[in-house]
């Protein structure tokens, strides 16, 4: 699982914050509006949520754990990396006319 950076996610937590204000305060303002869905947007991708609400409450969580914590409440653990093999093993890679 990637993780984006913590700053990263501060950053876009604090703009959706700021956009979310702003929108409540003039409702009918389409470009504070269109912003405000633009960040919470960017904020369910950065943490892979498909509500705004949701991503906004993992990031918070997200800024308060340590990344251990965090993977293991995700259910996560980090893998190692396989190795994978790709084709026939190289001693049958010869060509035939070497044969």
């Amino acid at each position: 699982m990637l993780l984006p950076a913590k700053a990263e996610v501060a950053r876009q937590l604090r703009r959706y914050r700021t956009w979310e204000r702003l929108m409540l305060a003039a409702p009918s303002d389409r470009s504070a509006r269109a912003a405000f869905e633009d960040s919470g947007y960017t904020l369910c991708v950065l943490m892979g949520k498909r509500c705004a609400r949701e991503a906004a409450d993992a990031a918070e969580h997200y800024l308060r754990t340590s990344l251990a914590t965090y993977l293991r409440e995700q259910n996560e653990r980090p893998r190692p990396r396989a190795v994978a093999r790709r084709g026939p093993p190289a001693r049958d890679r010869r060509s035939p006319a070497g044969r």
